[in-house]
């Protein structure tokens, strides 16, 4: 299992991109957490296989094609320490 802090820059607020997130996260396995950051970037953090995390994050960057700008991703061994995947604010 593996994890992915991801941060996704453009015009992602506003969008419903949390809400896409949950979607997507829901349909490929992956658990975890997205928010809104004060600088006007997206900030999520999951975990799952490496497999439905690389899909978790090419769905929201063609889903959202028109508004990312960038997008950072620091890879990491998973810790378990989620449930489910939801909305932080």
């Amino acid at each position: 299992m593996k994890r992915v802090h991801a941060t996704f820059s453009g015009m992602v607020q506003g969008v419903g991109f949390r809400y896409t997130a949950i979607r997507i996260a829901l349909r490929t396995g992956v658990t975890g957490w997205v928010k809104n950051l004060f600088d006007g970037r997206v900030e999520a953090v999951a975990e799952g296989t490496e497999t439905a995390l690389e899909q978790f994050v090419r769905e929201l960057r063609e889903r959202f094609h028109g508004e990312v700008r960038g997008i950072e991703l620091e890879w990491g061994e998973a810790t378990g320490e989620f449930a489910d995947f939801g909305v932080r604010y």
